[in-house]
């Protein structure tokens, strides 16, 4: 079975059903949606894409995003979804990398074609309107064969070496992911809505497979973004929505229901669950979210090469406040979710008692494929089936697994993974820089943010403002540094190598 054809069943099992609204207007129904996916599907075919071919999605949260990616995947083809905040030369790299053939975009995201593609469809466009025509019987419309093994979604994260890595993620993948939030995450019934605030190209996206799996409904904002009187309007309009969310869109709920004066029972009215994970989640903040909004709170823990599975902290166990350990668990990630094993392993693999820190490792169908064309990287991270996440932790005798520290240089901002080294390329590039290093600094609101500690040249002009503008023509506006730091120097060991550590412990709090 393939992805398709969870579209398939509710079509004909509630063919009627609204299934997508865009703001809280209907916009497609199941049968609807299947006719349009499958009109696409048919003439992606006609035009000589064949199964395994890779289609781009770059642009913002739309109802079509939901339609071209079902087509893409009842034609066969493997879906790469580019966030809609990357600069349109990081996204061609990515073309040219996956090899994608044909891209869908929006016109704000992707004003100017992308070079590598055969052909760019914008989906507000009256050619998008022409290959999404709805056929008289989807069910005529052949689903492409595809074995459980075969790629379905290629995402492209970063890495600590500069260059996005391709995961290859499979029908199993991602049926496994969908099946596992039911029982681990939230249960879903067909009255429950979804709602696509953060970026349908991550983790928001992916859960509309689940969501489909059991007839629910798909709420796309006419923002296309988090606005937060927006979906508190859209849950109170359509019906109590679940969402994921970074823990910055948590605190921006959080902040906009209390600064109106809402009550975890009109909270409640709007929203039936928040699913957050993606970035560390302060203690005092889910306290604090939990005393305004009430329980309905979910943890998950995954990284894109096991895609929303790892661990889930539960509404329950984050609800307990009696439980004599229950701020210990707040501060943890949770338990292994069902399809999975979670270790904490020391350098050579070796799985360390109850309590010891090591690195966290994954086992299971969620565990991605490896990596696209890189054979190098799929080695390094993973052994013997296990996946080496570069995260550092621990697991109590419970089985709660708490994250203490990230082996990578990673920098999680409000969500988003940003590597230093592709901000320190891009810097080094700019005229009058000597050196540049780029570390994290704890932010209240970001989690955190970019800071740029820069050598100039002796006798060069660079200041923050030409250091910024310079970013701005290279790459995506959330990656580039919040703050440069001019300096004389950058602190090194013996062997040359920057001393990041020490420039992190000039930015800490006093």
């Amino acid at each position: 079975m393939q992805l398709a054809h969870l579209l398939l069943r509710h079509a004909r099992l509630n063919p009627d059903a609204t299934a997508v609204f865009y703001g809280s207007a209907h916009w497609a129904s199941h049968a609807e949606w299947a006719a349009r996916s499958a009109g696409l599907a048919q003439r992606l075919r006609d035009a000589g894409l064949a199964p395994g071919d890779r289609v781009l999605l770059f642009m913002r949260n739309h109802p079509r995003y939901l339609e071209v990616l079902w087509a893409a995947w009842w034609a066969g083809l493997v879906v790469v979804p580019v966030n809609a905040k990357l600069h349109p030369r990081e996204a061609e790299w990515i073309v040219d990398n996956a090899q994608a053939r044909w891209g869908f975009v929006t016109a704000d995201v992707a004003p100017e074609p992308l070079a590598g593609l055969e052909r760019q469809v914008d989906v507000e466009s009256a050619e998008a309107e022409t290959l999404l025509a709805p056929v008289a019987d989807p069910f005529a419309v052949l689903v492409a064969e595809r074995a459980p093994d075969d790629l379905a979604w290629l995402f492209y994260t970063s890495g600590t070496t500069g260059r996005p890595k391709g995961v290859m993620l499979t029908h199993r993948n991602l049926m496994t992911m969908g099946l596992t939030y039911g029982i681990d995450v939230d249960p879903v019934a067909p009255s429950d809505s979804i709602v696509y605030g953060a970026p349908m190209s991550h983790g928001a996206g992916i859960y509309a497979i689940p969501h489909l799996m059991a007839g629910a409904r798909h709420v796309v904002p006419a923002s296309g973004g988090v606005e937060p009187a927006e979906l508190f309007a859209l849950g109170q309009q359509i019906g109590p929505l679940s969402t994921f969310a970074a823990p910055t869109i948590v605190k921006r709920l959080v902040d906009h229901a209390e600064a109106a004066g809402l009550t975890p029972e009109d909270a409640a009215r709007a929203f039936k669950t928040i699913v957050y994970g993606g970035a560390p989640m302060y203690l005092a903040d889910i306290e604090r979210a939990l005393r305004v909004m009430g329980p309905r709170f979910v943890q998950i823990y995954g990284q894109g090469e096991t895609p929303m599975v790892g661990t889930a902290l539960s509404r329950q166990v984050i609800a307990d406040t009696g439980h004599p350990r229950h701020r210990e668990r707040l501060a943890s990630v949770g338990v292994a979710q069902t399809p999975v094993r979670v270790r904490v392993a020391d350098a050579q693999g070796h799985e360390l008692p109850t309590g010891e820190i090591g690195e966290v490792l994954v086992h299971g169908d969620s565990v991605m494929a490896g990596y696209w064309r890189n054979p190098e990287a799929t080695a390094a991270a993973i052994r013997d089936g296990w996946l080496l996440t570069g995260d550092v932790g621990c697991l109590d005798a419970d089985g709660f697994l708490t994250l203490k520290d990230r082996s990578k240089d990673l920098i999680i901002s409000g969500g988003s993974n940003i590597y230093p080294r592709e901000v320190e390329e891009v810097l080094l590039t700019a005229p009058g820089v000597a050196e540049v290093a780029v570390v994290g600094a704890p932010d209240a609101e970001w989690g955190e943010v970019v800071v740029a500690f820069v050598v100039p040249l002796p006798g060069a002009a660079s200041t923050p403002e030409t250091l910024d503008q310079h970013c701005l023509t290279q790459m995506a506006r959330f990656k580039r540094p919040k703050r440069y730091l001019l300096v004389d120097s950058l602190p090194k060991n013996n062997y040359g190598k920057v001393l990041k550590t020490e420039l992190r412990a000039r930015l800490a709090p006093v």
